[in-house]
């Protein structure tokens, strides 16, 4: 179970026990985020269906407030990262990259965040209205299978978190999580727009960035979380 704890340690704020862990084993718990999403998922909806009972816009402002909490808004900031230096780039790869180093958020980045939280805060209140909370628990895992593929078969961008995790992830893993992801789509179908949503977002980085890092991945779930929760809010208006 090591590599659950670390990845759980990795990508979320629960406290977690103490592990020993070598050089290579925080990339290799790569393998373990969907399972990490299942758990944020399972935050998330508690949360939403807690504030639901009293009115769908507080159970909304709930997960959503759980969700950068769990999280430690470590997705967000991958965002304004990825936002800042794609803006400010103007096809420079040099300025690119000198932007995305830079620790500091600018107004591309202020806006890519704001604009997210408000997506998801909306999208949650109409799940909540529709009734389909417990779609949401699969939302952040369905997102955290794009990581897996983007590591496989992306280059990494420099030599940083993105680098470590190329080559971890083995057919293995991702035949594992995509047959996860079809039995959760059984109950709600919605969650295979993940696959396209995953394809989408690896070419945009290819054909805008040139490859991945661990900004894009963060901007990459987040994405997916986003293009999810649309996709639930869809599928309850066509059949409810």
């Amino acid at each position: 179970m090591k590599g659950l704890i670390l990845a759980t340690q990795f990508l979320t704020r629960l406290p977690m026990p103490r592990v020993a862990a070598e050089a290579g084993d925080l990339a290799a718990s790569m393998r373990w985020f969907p399972a990490v999403g299942v758990i944020v998922g399972g935050c998330v909806a508690g949360a939403v269906w807690a504030g639901g009972w009293l009115d769908p816009w507080i159970g909304a402002m709930a997960g959503l407030a759980a969700w950068v909490a769990v999280t430690g808004a470590l997705h967000l900031d991958g965002l304004a990262d990825l936002a800042d230096a794609s803006g400010a780039a103007h096809s420079d790869r040099a300025r690119l990259l000198a932007v995305l180093a830079d620790p500091h958020l600018g107004s591309f980045g202020v806006v890519a965040v704001v604009m997210q939280l408000m997506a998801k805060l909306v999208l949650l209140h109409a799940l909540v209205a529709q009734g389909m909370v417990a779609g949401i628990v699969w939302v952040p895992f369905a997102a955290r299978l794009g990581p897996l593929a983007w590591a496989r078969w992306l280059p990494p961008l420099h030599a940083g978190l993105g680098a470590r995790f190329a080559g971890v992830v083995r057919r293995r893993d991702l035949a594992l999580w995509a047959g996860a992801l079809v039995l959760a789509a059984w109950w709600h179908p919605a969650l295979l727009i993940a696959v396209p949503g995953m394809a989408l977002w690896g070419w945009w980085l290819m054909a805008r960035i040139g490859g991945i890092s661990g900004d894009g991945h963060g901007a990459g779930i987040e994405w997916n979380e986003t293009v999810l929760l649309l996709a639930l809010c869809i599928a309850g208006r066509l059949w409810a």
